[in-house]
């Protein structure tokens, strides 16, 4: 039985889910990072910090494009992700530098770009882990973010609590209010973004949907957020809630889910680029 008077430890449940999070690598975490990779153009020689990094999915690719004469400090608290991200790149990519360590509270500075795919949500204080994320540009250097769409995911979280043991289940209003708060449309999340500290912010909705199987139902529990919601319960209470939680699926019909995504590119307010 889990303990509900507690914040979940994001760091620790990434962790323990590394497996899960590696396998939706192809179906999610790459076309997401694409996108954003896409968006904040990493440059020959750049310095780049690419946090909350997981596996590599947007730090491989910035590394290849930031070329030797650059530097990608890839950071994450999960040291299994590190280490499947060191794996992944080997030696063919010594200007990739992976840490484990809370991007919170990362020292360096000077980036000339920082960028963060789907993982701000996860900072204990949402507003003061993206003011110290803004802060590790140097001025006019670039700042990227990607966060789920409102609605993305949907009903999957709806069905999980619902699944839970009645005493188990969390008020998903109070989980997902300052996600909301924060980036309730591309309009929403470029002005708070702006309010951050962030100038010249431009924001935009990257539409997808996933086809759904109750295999990937599941490993979206298992690989993503939504695993802090069945955090603490033990395997009997873990096989009940999967039970009830694809029943739910197939009873509502659900054969497809939206992964919508909104990605903002803003600057450092300072010097102007040289771009």
């Amino acid at each position: 039985m889990r303990d509900t008077t507690t914040v979940p430890d994001f760091g620790e449940e990434f962790a323990s889910a590394a497996d899960a999070f590696m396998e939706l690598d192809d179906v999610l975490w790459e076309p997401v990072s694409t996108a954003t990779v896409g968006r904040s153009r990493p440059g020959v020689g750049e310095r780049v910090l690419d946090a909350c990094c997981g596996d590599g999915a947007s730090a491989l690719p910035t590394a290849e494009l930031v070329g030797v004469e650059g530097l990608v400090d890839a950071v994450d608290l999960a040291e299994p992700m590190i280490d499947r991200l060191r794996a992944r790149a080997g030696e063919r990519l010594p200007q990739l530098q992976a840490h484990v360590a809370d991007v919170t509270l990362w020292e360096p500075t000077g980036y000339d770009l920082v960028q963060c795919v789907l993982g701000i949500f996860f900072f204990p204080d949402i507003e003061a882990g993206t003011r110290h994320l803004i802060a590790r540009a140097r001025p006019g250097g670039r700042v990227v973010l990607t966060v789920w769409a409102r609605g993305a995911i949907e009903p999957l979280p709806e069905l999980l609590v619902a699944a839970l043991p009645g005493a188990e289940r969390p008020d998903l209003a109070e989980l997902t209010r300052p996600a909301m708060e924060l980036a309730d449309t591309a309009g929403t999340f470029a002005h708070r973004l702006t309010d951050l500290g962030l100038e010249q912010v431009r924001a935009e909705s990257v539409q997808r949907h996933l086809d759904l199987t109750p295999e990937l139902a599941w490993l979206l529990v298992r690989g993503t957020g939504l695993r802090v919601i069945v955090s603490g319960l033990d395997d009997h209470e873990l096989a009940g809630v999967r039970e009830r939680y694809l029943a739910a699926i197939a009873e509502r019909g659900v054969r497809s889910i939206d992964v919508t995504t909104l990605i903002a590119v803003g600057r450092r307010p300072g010097e102007p680029s040289a771009e």
